[in-house]
């Protein structure tokens, strides 16, 4: 087992598929994550997310894009860490059994159990108090990502529909296969979650499982469109509406709605059935 605070060095495997949803090429690459240790044998695996700057939101041709997601916009990203996996169940419990700052977590919400299966059914002030509580725990600043984060760390780099190229296919996500993506094949709808993971595939930057599963949680509150979103990948907050942003669609989902820039939303005290999260916190291991 890692150690608190130590980080590790992983091979990871990327792969790209084309058009029609065809493996074009598989590379090992090398990914850092450090472990943090929440007790009774319960770790949380954290990425390195490099700086760097990207467009966020979609294309005018990108099929299935809607206008909420542009204009297209620079952003500039500071280096974070990111969780490899969606919190699983495990970590949930876990971190629930801290104690208390703001308000009381169930400790076992989902409706489809199994330790390594990803947390759901979890509103954003449930998601917001975990990060506090992991937080206090580990004198780190956790929270979650900010949406210009979350869509940053999910493309890896790219710039295409989804990490993997143009398409998806249920070799490589959980979603509802009976729908396709522009000439992609159709595939299995298991419906319901898988554990994090299982799939074997990560993208460039050490991530699973960014596309479907579960939606994730951000931080930012809901907006009409980018005109006038920050630049500099912090959260957008302001206006005092209560719903907040949503991405990665979920396992559910057509796949459609599991595009890097695609957004859903709901009110902060809204218990999706697929409402689940990753966390982050600003830096690298030890750095605040």
């Amino acid at each position: 087992m890692i150690e608190n605070n130590q980080h590790r060095e992983y091979d990871i495997e990327v792969v790209k598929v084309d058009s029609l949803g065809t493996i074009i090429s598989r590379e090992q690459r090398r990914a850092r994550y450090f472990t943090e240790d929440l007790g009774k044998g319960i770790t949380l695996e954290m990425a390195e997310i490099p700086e760097g700057s990207f467009l966020m939101g979609s294309p005018e041709g990108e099929e299935g894009s809607r206008d909420n997601e542009r204009p297209q916009h620079k952003v500039t990203i500071q280096r974070f860490s990111m969780g490899k996996y969606p919190i699983t169940q495990a970590q949930w419990q876990a971190v629930a059994e801290l104690p208390q700052i703001n308000h009381h977590l169930e400790p076992n919400p989902s409706g489809f159990k199994g330790v390594d299966l990803p947390v759901e059914s979890v509103n954003w002030n449930d998601a917001v108090e975990f990060c506090q509580r992991l937080a206090n725990h580990t004198k780190r600043k956790y929270r979650l990502p900010s949406e210009a984060e979350w869509e940053y760390a999910c493309r890896g780099g790219t710039t295409t529909p989804f990490h993997f190229g143009e398409t998806l296919t249920t070799d490589l996500a959980n979603y509802n296969g009976k729908d396709i993506y522009g000439r992609g094949p159709k595939g299995t709808y298991r419906e319901k979650t898988t554990e994090v993971g299982s799939f074997g595939v990560a993208n460039a930057f050490g991530l699973y499982d960014m596309h479907g599963n579960v939606l994730e949680w951000c931080e930012d509150r809901t907006h009409e469109n980018y005109e006038g979103a920050p630049t500099d990948g912090s959260a957008w907050l302001d206006g005092n509406n209560s719903n907040r942003l949503m991405r990665g669609g979920a396992r559910n989902n057509k796949p459609v709605f599991c595009r890097c820039s695609c957004r859903s939303w709901f009110g902060n005290g809204y218990r999706h059935k697929d409402s689940g999260f990753r966390v982050v916190f600003t830096g690298w291991c030890c750095e605040d």
